[in-house]
């Protein structure tokens, strides 16, 4: 794994995200009026969250190596992948928190866990925190823990995410120490309907993963929420019915209203284009293209993962100007688990149509 370390102060990191914000809120007169001013601005704060971003790759290795293991232990069927957070995902989440700063943020670097139960996810959180107990100094340290399997969001959201901060007791590794990072750990079916909100708000040009949009989209997604909570046997989600036959004709009059099946569905599925190598390749470049349907998976080799890093921000900087296309750089084990990780990219909403026509159908 390519080492990179910070290359500028954290006070630089967050007046880049800043600028960054700024630039891309001015409107099209005023680029046009200097468009070189305007491009060297970008590029230059492009250059600081790059290097700020691509720091996260060593410590989220780490953490993920650390992840792997521990996911086997409770269940081989486990699923693990890494990214660092997409550019756009910075900004809207810049954008929504005015007060946020950049080198405050807590999911720059993510894994995630998507176990096949509620149960599996429990247990894999209770070795956490365990571990966390036993803890020496200069290993990574969890700092915070948001339970909402406990304690679902009013969105209906549920998943439990750990926040590390990251140490060595290497010196080599020094400046990267502080470095936070996100683990999400989730069930299948708490993983489906995440990436099924994803789905819709690539196709509604909606932020509903932000509670912004549609608010029969919204409801609609609560009301799932409460039924994966209910279907799990796990704590309810506050803003959905506790009632399961209540819960069932609400959602299937929502369902029916917003013609969810058949929207998702009508999605349709992506062409790929994929890679001509599919072994020995640690990371994965995926670009949706809502429009044409069509989904490219670039793959890279491990001592390719600085073209991988240039290669992410070239799409994401088009992304970023005028483009609805999706771009994420992932770490998984192979291509087949690329479609459980992130189905949203391959407009896969099977396993979630399925809980809900599993929901509707309680009388």
């Amino acid at each position: 794994m390519l080492l990179v370390t910070p290359q500028h102060s954290r006070t630089k990191v967050d007046a880049a995200g800043d600028e960054l914000i700024r630039l891309l809120n001015m409107s099209p007169a005023d680029i046009r009026n200097d468009t070189a001013k305007w491009t060297s601005a970008f590029e230059a704060a492009l250059a600081v969250i790059g290097n700020w971003r691509l720091s996260h790759n060593w410590p989220l290795l780490s953490v993920r190596t650390t992840l792997n293991g521990r996911a086997a232990s409770v269940s081989q069927h486990a699923i693990i992948a890494q990214r660092l957070k997409r550019l756009p995902a910075i900004v809207a989440k810049l954008t929504r928190f005015r007060n946020m700063k950049l080198s405050q943020m807590q999911d720059i670097g993510g894994c995630r866990a998507i176990m096949p139960t509620v149960s599996h996810v429990e247990r894999l959180a209770k070795i956490y925190r365990q571990a966390h107990s036993a803890r020496r100094k200069n290993q990574p340290e969890l700092i915070e823990t948001y339970d909402y399997i406990a304690k679902p969001k009013s969105d209906g959201y549920r998943g439990i995410h750990l926040v590390y901060k990251y140490w060595s007791r290497n010196p080599r590794y020094g400046k990267l120490g502080g470095l936070r990072l996100e683990m999400q750990l989730r069930s299948q079916v708490q993983h489906a309907w995440a990436a099924a909100v994803e789905t819709v708000d690539i196709f509604t040009r909606q932020a509903l993963k932000s509670s912004i949009g549609d608010d029969r989209w919204k409801r609609f997604f609560v009301l799932m929420g409460g039924a994966l909570a209910i279907r799990e046997n796990r704590p309810l989600v506050a803003e959905a019915p506790a009632d399961k036959k209540a819960l069932s004709d609400e959602l299937r009059q929502l369902s029916s209203d917003l013609h969810v099946e058949t929207v998702l569905q009508g999605w349709g599925k992506v062409v790929e284009q994929l890679p001509r190598k599919t072994s020995g390749l640690s990371a994965f470049l995926l670009v949706l293209d809502p429009d044409g349907k069509t989904l490219r998976i670039q793959a890279y080799e491990q001592q390719e993962i600085k073209q991988a890093s240039e290669d992410y921000l070239k799409v994401e900087r088009e992304i970023l100007r005028d483009s609805r296309n999706q771009a994420v750089l992932v770490n998984v084990k192979s291509l087949k688990s690329l479609r459980s990780a992130y189905p949203n990219f391959y407009l896969d909403t099977t396993a979630f149509v399925e809980a809900m026509q599993e929901a509707c159908a309680i009388a």
